[in-house]
């Protein structure tokens, strides 16, 4: 019989990627990570000592304690916190479970930036359009939830980026941008382990409205006019992305659970 604070894989895994998923702590000792250093995506690490500081950080949201094989750590850690009057609850298996189960995505920790006070700092070309929204999205919902980013003039990318230890995307000459055919978006999805069948949808609508490649996925033009759109309406970059977070969420959602269904008027019409 599962216990009540205990969370299977499977339904962790249908969380990843929506606005409200719980935090995802990992909290297995440094030599058990460095034989496997690889994190459920969205999660961070913290010491199973520091229980203060992850009260403070979880800031009273509901979270998912891992260790390595969801035993004594990671179940002590969810008690722990449950004690104090948050909601938490520990993976079954720990993530050895999470990597022994099919289809779930791994993102190696040596692929992520390292941190400026607290969380990853990225760095990009001002007045986003496509990619520049969406790679935001894809970071905060599967890498970093806490991620910030800055939104420059186009020649002060690189200077910033090594000013203040941003990582610089979707620019010409970056690590983290275009290749080949490829748009920005794409190189984030395989550099960060995130292969799914539904980012695998979603990133073709993203790179065929971010590249003008509209044979590509019928839904590219709407997508390319909502982004239009957006850039319009706002003048604040930050802005912006604040109100295109959403429309990612709720093309994630088609992904992964909508993309077979259609509409007509009347409903019952047959073809």
């Amino acid at each position: 019989m599962a216990a009540p604070n205990e969370i299977t894989v499977p339904q962790l895994l249908r969380l990843i990627g929506l606005p409200d998923a719980p935090v995802i702590v990992d909290i297995s000792i440094d030599p058990h990570f460095a034989d496997d250093p690889f994190l459920i995506p969205g999660a961070f690490r913290h010491p199973h000592t520091d229980i203060a500081c992850l009260k403070q950080r979880l800031a009273g949201r509901a979270s998912v304690i891992v260790c390595q094989k969801g035993i004594k750590l990671s179940q002590g850690m969810a008690a722990l916190l449950r004690s104090y009057g948050l909601v938490a609850e520990y993976l079954q298996g720990g993530n050895f479970g999470w990597r022994d189960h099919p289809d779930t995505p791994r993102v190696p920790a040596a692929t992520i930036p390292p941190q400026v006070e607290g969380a990853t700092l990225w760095v990009t070309r001002h007045r986003p359009k496509i990619d520049r929204i969406a790679c935001p999205w894809l970071i905060r919902r599967f890498v970093d939830t806490n991620a910030r980013f800055l939104y420059v003039s186009p020649a002060e990318v690189a200077g910033v980026a090594e000013r203040y230890g941003a990582a610089p995307f979707d620019v010409e000459g970056a690590f983290w941008s275009h290749r080949g055919d490829n748009c920005t978006f794409d190189t984030m999805l395989s550099e960060f382990g995130l292969i799914t069948p539904a980012l695998d949808r979603l990133v073709t609508v993203i790179r065929a409205a971010d590249t003008n490649t509209h044979d590509l996925a019928p839904q590219a033009a709407g997508l390319l006019a909502l982004s239009v759109g957006l850039s319009r309406q706002y003048r604040s970059d930050e802005a912006q992305l604040a109100a295109g977070l959403p429309m990612y969420d709720a093309l994630y959602r088609w992904a992964r659970d909508g993309a077979d269904e259609g509409h007509d008027w009347p409903a019952e019409r047959t073809a």
